[in-house]
């Protein structure tokens, strides 16, 4: 039986000649298939590329005419704060005015109108400020942060001819701790529980105000006065309080007045 060969056969290198038949080989078959692909799917292609140049070209122009439109919507609410620094109602609220057709920004009809419900109420028309608080409220267009700021807005301005029911149940759902609007909404809620005779719930609702850091320290601190009334603790560090408000107990006084003597 013959034996099986331990080596492999050399196989000869390729002549020049050779490899340049096979690159120019390659090189035809690469083309008759670029050539095939376009001509079973060129059309395709070109409009798909079509397509994305006309929806980028579209898209340019609308942001190019959205950015337009929103600096004319700030220019014209620039031009309306000027007017109302003057004590110009009358000039601030007109100049607001063409911001409130539908073509304008849910942002902008809202503001638009915060600004005309300022300038009633300077005024003196609260009935036609109320009207538009209830209004952005009531617009499920608007952005919620100002929907919920209109509604407190609203209750504040028609605070004194509400049922504290009717207030309780406007706000309650805003008067609740990490709510942007807690510390506004909560100080009403709690003043109309008060008026409910619920003082547990409006003491509770003092306090949380109180010990709620990113609340001014003005509410924070009329807050903490009212939870004490209430009969309801709202102060978490004694010392700091103490020290915040400037005030110097007396053990530090003594040691204040001991180490004095020693001198």
């Amino acid at each position: 039986m013959a034996r099986t060969p331990t080596t492999t056969p050399a196989v000869p290198n390729p002549s020049h000649e050779d490899e340049v038949l096979i690159r120019e080989i390659d090189e035809a078959v690469r083309e008759d298939a670029l050539f095939q692909f376009m001509r079973d799917h060129g059309l395709k292609v070109l409009a798909v590329i079509s397509l994305g140049v006309a929806g980028l070209g579209g898209y340019l122009v609308w942001d190019h005419y959205a950015e337009q439109k929103l600096e004319q919507q700030s220019e014209t609410l620039i031009a309306a704060l000027d007017a109302a620094a003057e004590r110009d109602y009358k000039g601030a609220s007109d100049k607001v005015a063409p911001l409130l057709a539908d073509s304008n920004s849910d942002g902008a009809r809202a503001a638009a109108r915060f600004m005309q419900a300022a300038a009633a109420i300077e005024q003196g028309d609260t009935a036609k400020a109320s009207g538009l608080y209830r209004a952005i409220a009531g617009d499920e267009s608007a952005p919620a942060v100002l929907r919920d700021l209109a509604r407190i807005r609203d209750v504040s301005l028609n605070y004194d001819r509400m049922k504290p029911a009717d207030v309780i149940a406007q706000l309650s759902a805003l008067a609740t701790p990490g709510n942007p609007y807690f510390g506004s909404a909560g100080e009403l809620v709690a003043m109309a529980q008060i008026e409910n005779g619920n003082r547990s719930a409006a003491g509770k609702i003092f306090a949380g105000i109180a010990k709620d850091e990113s609340q001014p320290e003005t509410l924070r601190s009329r807050a903490r006065q009212m939870a004490g009334l209430m009969g309801v603790d709202a102060v978490v560090d004694v010392k700091k309080l103490l020290k915040d408000e400037g005030v110097t107990s007396e053990a530090d006084g003594a040691a204040a007045t001991g180490t004095a003597a020693a001198q």
